[in-house]
């Protein structure tokens, strides 16, 4: 299955200068992380600016079904009711995430450490990820697949250990997903939980647990690396959680801005943590005009407003450790890429062949099929800008939000339209995508 059962094409055109001021979706990682921690913590957690998108939805549903009280109490404002550490009850039913890996990969981290089975499962583009990488270090720990397609797929059935062990783990790629759900499962074990990591992914996990209350060290290991340390069976206590503006989505209009002439563009409160914001330094290195003001923080995670305005770009080469900071950012980055003068090398991408898609691949085919020179070799991808980009390409989005949205940003300044074949997956991640470009001045049109 490529597409959804209804889908919904759209083309990007040409568009004049875009203008003006938005608010992208509050962050993904962190609305995760809000709604699982409030449900493993006692008392309440009000929760402002959740992503309201259906990977978020999802999450919110699977606390219900373990337990946790969750309800909606304004516009993107929620509250919990938790159960406590290893409180999850079992779920009458199979917990369902899905297009979404991170809700998915982290409830296995914190269903693990709890005397309760649950199956999980998602459509078919989650029942296509790998979860083996997941659930090998939570084995460690003393949970049991019980049952679980070729390859540890979805749909899986995950006993939680009656006796959780703590663990020392050393994860074999810089995942947060990996770190998190070992960590999550920690919260149940006596003693102490260690994660190594020889490159640091971002650390929106350790931030929320000690806001919650729990006792956790982070500390250099190596030259890139991270060791997290945390203390189990903690008393994770109810606490308030705004979230900010998610980079990852922030991404878009920036390097629409970027490369549509004239442009001029404010973006309030977007997250600004060091380990998510790999984007923004490899498009300032590119030529890009990016502006922060009016920084400030909340449990944590610090954030700024961003001016964004149109720039000439030039070709420049990523290093590979820059990839944890920016895995879900290097499609557009691509199309960036393809707008700029000279060739634009991104390392180290291995990570991305095991996202909604093949995004290696995909977003390869994408600059192709609209005529850009693009080419992979092992896990780099190469792109030769030229300064313009052709389009008049129709883009397979393979059931993946992030190509549908590059596509789209891509056709907004190439010189013929740009169609994606359809743009309902959209909705996991940034639901209000579309309206939200056309009122900066998006030439976005139904086909």
């Amino acid at each position: 299955m490529t597409h959804s059962d209804h889908p919904t094409p759209l083309q990007a055109r040409r568009s004049a200068a875009l203008r003006g001021s938005a608010r992208v979706p509050g962050d993904k990682s962190i609305s995760h992380r809000a709604l699982i921690l409030g449900a493993l913590a006692v008392g309440e957690t009000s929760i402002s600016g959740l992503l309201e998108g259906e990977d978020v939805l999802n999450t919110a549903k699977a606390m219900r079904a373990l337990g946790a009280q969750v309800e909606r109490t304004g516009e993107f404002a929620w509250k919990v009711s938790g159960v406590g550490v290893a409180g999850f009850a079992q779920p009458d039913a199979a917990l369902d995430f899905g297009n979404s890996g991170t809700g998915c990969r982290l409830v296995m981290g914190a269903v693990a450490g709890c005397p309760i089975v649950a199956t999980f499962d998602g459509d078919a583009s989650l029942r296509g990820r790998p979860m083996r990488r997941i659930v090998d270090p939570l084995e460690l720990m003393g949970a049991r697949v019980v049952d679980c397609r070729d390859g540890g797929r979805l749909p899986l059935t995950l006993a939680g250990a009656r006796d959780p062990l703590p663990i020392r783990y050393q994860t074999p790629v810089a995942s947060a997903q990996i770190k998190s759900a070992v960590l999550l499962a920690g919260l149940s074990a006596p003693g102490v939980t260690t994660v190594i990591e020889t490159e640091a992914s971002r650390d929106h996990t350790e931030l929320m647990l000690r806001h919650f209350g729990a006792e956790l060290v982070s500390e250099p290991e190596g030259a890139h690396g991270r060791r997290i340390s945390l203390t189990g069976q903690p008393e994770l206590r109810g606490a308030p959680v705004v979230v900010p503006a998610d980079p990852s989505s922030a991404a878009f209009p920036i390097v629409a801005a970027l490369i549509v002439p004239g442009s001029d563009v404010v973006l309030a409160e977007v997250m600004t943590n060091p380990l998510r914001t790999g984007l923004f330094k490899t498009l300032r290195e590119m030529g890009a005009s990016i502006e922060e003001s009016e920084l400030r923080g909340d449990a944590g995670e610090p954030m700024a407003q961003f001016r964004v305005r149109a720039s000439q770009l030039r070709g420049i080469d990523v290093p590979p450790e820059r990839a944890p900071s920016m895995i879900d950012e290097y499609l557009v980055l691509a199309v960036a890429a393809a707008f700029a003068e000279g060739t634009t090398r991104m390392r180290g991408l291995k990570e991305l062949r095991v996202k909604e898609s093949d995004r290696l691949e995909a977003t390869a085919a994408m600059l192709r099929v609209n005529g850009v020179a693009v080419e992979i070799d092992g896990d780099d991808l190469i792109v030769e800008g030229k300064g313009h980009v052709a389009g008049g390409g129709l883009v397979a989005t393979h059931m993946d939000h992030r190509i549908a949205m590059s596509a789209l940003v891509m056709g907004l300044a190439s010189q013929q339209p740009v169609t994606v074949d359809d743009t309902a997956f959209i909705a996991t991640s940034f639901p209000d995508f579309i309206p939200m470009m056309r009122r900066l001045g998006a030439e976005l049109v139904d086909c």
